[in-house]
């Protein structure tokens, strides 16, 4: 591939690529324009090649997934305000979804730019990975933290009762005690 260096940076794909009901997944028109078809072109293919696009590589979006969605990226216009939006729900692609949408194009820039755009899924897989296992060592850290505090906390206990002077009890006097006169021992 010639144009792999030039063609597309990672991170541009990366912004793309959203989370809706657990999924990694890109908006049709961003994939369209990626792969230098039209929007309507990329769902014509779909269509037409459904029994490629199971669930779980393709789907349309729910007004929840619209209001997610609004939540991860700025969006324009709300439709129902009279000021545009689309007329049909988005449909979105998984990383296997955008693969086989580049297979049903069949032009060799949907070929070519689907390999960033799976470099950019596993690239954030990758990513997500590393926050687990970041998550997961910093929530060691905080349990062996809170038993050392809880173990130096013991310890400045016993220091502070070690310090802490005893009662004053009253001591017998040393000594022998006073004879006195008239308790009848003589």
């Amino acid at each position: 591939m010639k144009m792999e260096k030039d063609i597309i940076p990672i991170e541009q794909i990366e912004g793309r690529i959203y989370t809706l009901r657990g999924k990694r997944v890109m908006l049709v028109s961003d994939l369209a324009e990626l792969y230098g078809v039209a929007t309507k072109r990329l769902n014509e293919q779909v269509r037409r090649n459904a029994d490629r696009f199971p669930k779980d590589f393709s789907f349309e979006m729910e007004n929840q997934d619209v209001a997610a969605l609004k939540s991860q990226i700025a969006t324009s216009n709300d439709a129902s305000a009279g000021r545009g939006g689309r007329r049909y729900r988005p449909r979105v692609f998984t990383e296997h979804g955008a693969i086989m949408a580049a297979s049903v194009l069949n032009s060799p820039r949907a070929v070519e730019v689907s390999v960033f755009v799976v470099r950019a899924f596993v690239q954030l897989r990758e990513l997500a990975l590393a926050h687990t296992e970041i998550r997961h060592k910093l929530n060691e850290l905080e349990h062996k933290v809170s038993s050392h505090d809880q173990a130096i906390a013991g310890l400045i206990n016993a220091i502070r009762e070690l310090m802490t002077p005893p009662d004053p009890k009253k001591k017998r006097p040393i000594g022998f005690a006073p004879w006195h006169e008239g308790n009848g021992d003589n």
